[in-house]
């Protein structure tokens, strides 16, 4: 018995002055608080690009949004216009100037309708940029 309590002794005299020394603490607590700034700090950079990006995507939306809001006002005004009004007096309402004459129209032909196609997206040829190029892009917009 009195050989366990000796190696008892023996082992908290040197987990007191060995391990928990003022130096050793104080050292744990350094790398401790090191540790949890190290996280704190990326999560905040986390946080703020998503918050960035959150505020980019408003942004273009808000363009976007204006952009609909001018087209609109342009609509409005010119449905207001007299060009407007004239178009729909004569389109719906058979009115005409003094001298003209109406004139019947047939309709276009498949080879008229597909004289003036616009390309699509897929038929489009897009040059597609290395990963290097993109990075440069990315960094330097003005390059």
């Amino acid at each position: 018995m009195n050989g366990i309590k000796a190696k008892y002794r023996r082992l908290i005299y040197k987990l007191k002055h060995d391990y928990l020394s003022v130096e050793n603490v104080v050292l744990v607590l350094a790398v401790f608080l090191c540790l949890m700034w190290t996280y704190q700090s990326i999560m905040a950079m986390s946080r703020n690009w998503d918050l960035t990006e959150r505020l980019t995507t408003e942004k273009k939306a808000l363009e976007l949004l204006n952009v609909e809001v001018e087209a609109a006002e342009l609509e409005n005004e010119y449905y207001k216009s007299d060009e407007y009004q004239e178009l729909l007096a004569r389109k719906y309402l058979d009115k005409q100037f003094s001298g003209e004459k109406m004139v019947v129209m047939p309709e276009n032909s498949e080879t008229a309708r597909n004289k003036h196609k616009i390309a699509t997206i897929t038929e489009r040829t897009e040059k597609n940029y290395s990963n290097i190029e993109k990075w440069i892009m990315y960094l330097f917009p003005s390059y």
